[in-house]
């Protein structure tokens, strides 16, 4: 064995930055926490080159006594916890005392800070764990960290970053984190010079995700709030129009600290279904809060991650909130007829046809060239700008402009609206007026389009219902209704049909039997790796077993063993959709009058089993307008 080697406090930091900085959002996810733990209700982050060549984050918070910046770098120093104790009850987002630490040691770091108590203010840099100075200097309340040239010192880690672009993102990630779990904070971030965003910090969630995500998503979205003597659930959930390709906008706190958790995000995904299609994901801001010593949050230096005492009891209450919230909502696809945009300029500017170069000199003191108009365009948008937020520690100012930026929100009438209406509280909603008994006599079916589509117009608007869709629902609801109550049918087929099964699909079998069984097969063996279908599904009788059984088969394969057996028997029973009325099958009048009286007796008529939406409206309003009758 080689000679033991006692290393130098120098590369000591440098080992143990690597565990918390890994790029720069995880040097502006530490600092953005500290402003928090210190109080501060504004918080403003800047990032130049990705954030590797600058970073600065400025808050109102309190700041550190000059007498405590220096220990404030060593590591494992902290004001968040005193001894091992207060690690069972920590609420603070930091408390293990190797942020600043960490990053000095890989980075150039100027710390300008002051308390509100103290006359001046304190200026610290430090550039690779070596102290440079410590001096006096005038300074607002709060505390501003500058940290340049990330890695300058480690060479070998900086390469393995990404495009100053890419990396730019990841910071403006966890601003856009910290900003949903904190709506009373006042976030602004700046790209390059450039404002990406400035949230409000009036307290509103709802607020802070409209100036975040925008009218869309806001105007869309269904409030949460459950509570019982364990933990509480609050926040947002997205309507399925608002669904994406990939889980980004699945967002998670923990007493509003932001982690990451695939068995919490399959537990929310789990109260989707039936309301997404496949490989969509929905939206969703959701906090959860419990007792501090009932989760571990020191489970890793980025605290990303947690452990739960019943994490059993957390999965299923998620799944059982969200869909009930879910259902509790009608779900309408409403359709819009987009239109091409006139383009307008901000200012209306005559400008004369192009002339002859005669033409052109003499009226040149008389009519402005297409340069010129252009240039006092834009002069006059510059003139017309917003005022941008001042930096956090302008406390007056700052409330002004969140007085200013929530009553832009407010004036929004769509999305004030809209919201409204989708939030006015779960327990009291009744059912889509579309679907109500009473509704149903003043129906009047329009008729039938391309062998698929039916037309119904009720109440100043065009419904229009994919026949596949809801006779798929209707099929898939009724299927699991007998399920839950032991009655599945079964209808005996003569001859037999024998299926020949590889052995793999032998074992696959006799692992889901049961299932088969429960939904209505009757299946025995007939000698070696064959089988003999002797019945099959009551409401399947018209498809074939050999073809169904096998299908059925083949999706059991994609099951995990954790999964539950309710969970299997649900999934295969949703291949009763195959038994559904097709497109280009005509339908009669009273064939479709019945399928429409089937749709008003679930409790979610808006989506067939695979989460395509069974019908979408028209309004009145939408087809003046493209009949420019509305203009």
């Amino acid at each position: 064995m080689g000679k033991i080697n006692l290393l130098s406090q120098e590369t000591i930091d440098k080992i143990a930055a690597g565990e918390v900085v890994e790029r720069p959002a995880s040097v502006a996810k530490e600092l953005i926490e500290n402003s928090i733990d210190a109080g501060a209700t504004a918080i403003s982050v800047e990032i130049k080159g990705g954030g590797i060549e600058y970073l600065r984050i400025t808050d109102n918070g309190s700041g550190i006594e000059k007498d405590q910046i220096q220990i404030a770098f060593l590591r494992h120093s902290t004001s968040k916890i005193a001894d091992a104790s207060d690690l069972a009850s920590v609420r603070s987002l930091g408390f293990r005392g190797e942020a600043l630490s960490s990053i000095s040691a890989v980075s150039k770091v100027e710390l300008i800070t002051k308390t509100k108590d103290s006359l001046l203010g304190a200026s610290y840099i430090i550039e690779g764990a070596k102290e440079i100075s410590l001096t006096d200097i005038g300074a607002p309340n709060g505390t501003t960290f500058i940290v340049r040239q990330l890695f300058f010192n480690t060479p070998a880690r900086k390469k393995f970053l990404k495009s100053e672009s890419t990396e730019g993102s990841y910071v403006f990630d966890v601003v856009e984190h910290l900003a949903l779990s904190h709506p009373e904070i006042s976030f602004k971030f700046l790209l390059n010079g450039k404002e990406k965003l400035m949230t409000s910090g009036n307290g509103s969630l709802s607020d802070t995700i409209y100036q975040i995500y925008g009218r869309q998503i806001a105007s869309n979205v269904l409030d949460i709030d459950y509570e019982d003597d364990k933990v509480r659930l609050s926040g947002f959930i997205g309507q399925s129009v608002i669904a994406r390709g990939n889980r980004a906008f699945e967002h998670f706190f923990v007493n509003n600290r932001y982690i990451k958790s695939n068995h919490l995000s399959k537990a929310c995904e789990e109260g989707y279904y039936g309301f997404l299609m496949g490989h969509q994901y929905p939206f969703f801001v959701i906090n959860i809060d419990f007792d501090a010593d009932v989760v571990d949050v020191n489970v890793h230096p980025t605290k990303q991650e947690v452990r739960f005492e019943d994490e059993a009891y957390i999965l299923e209450l998620l799944t059982k909130t969200i869909n009930n919230r879910l259902r509790k909502r009608e779900d309408v696809l409403e359709a819009h007829i987009d239109e091409p945009k006139p383009v307008t300029h901000s200012v209306p500017l005559q400008v004369m046809p192009e002339a002859t170069s005669q033409q052109t000199s003499f009226n040149a003191d008389y009519t402005p060239s297409i340069a010129s108009a252009e240039k006092q365009t834009v002069a006059i948008e510059q003139e017309v700008k917003p005022i941008k937020m001042p930096e956090p520690f302008e406390r007056d100012r700052l409330e002004k402009i969140k007085a200013q930026v929530t009553a832009q929100i407010r004036n929004d009438t769509p999305y004030e609206k809209k919201f409204t209406e989708n939030n006015k509280g779960g327990e009291k909603y009744e059912q889509i007026s579309f679907l109500k008994k009473e509704a149903i006599k003043e129906h009047k079916i329009i008729g039938q389009v391309f062998d698929t589509y039916w037309i119904i117009e009720y109440d100043r608007n065009m419904y229009i219902i994919d026949q596949h869709a809801a006779h798929e629902k209707v099929l898939f609801e009724k299927t699991m209704a007998r399920l839950k109550n032991n009655e599945m049918t079964s209808q005996m087929i003569s001859p037999p049909v024998i299926i020949s099964l590889a052995p793999q699909d032998v074992l696959l079998y006799e692992n889901y039997h049961e299932a088969f069984e429960k939904i209505g097969f009757q299946i025995s063996s007939f000698g070696g790796n064959e089988i003999a279908i002797n019945g099959v599904p009551g409401n399947m009788l018209n498809l074939d077993p050999k073809m169904l059984f096998m299908e059925i088969l083949a999706d059991c394969s994609n099951y995990k063993s954790s999964d539950s057996f309710d969970m299997i028997v649900e999934r295969v029973a949703s291949m009763s959709c195959k038994a559904a009325v097709k497109g280009n099958n005509r339908l009669s009048i009273p064939e479709i009058k019945t399928l429409v009286d089937d749709l008003l007796k679930l409790e979610n008529p808006y989506h067939c089993p695979h989460g395509r939406p069974t019908m979408i409206s028209f309004s009145e309003y939408e087809l003046a307008k493209k009949f420019k009758r509305i203009v």
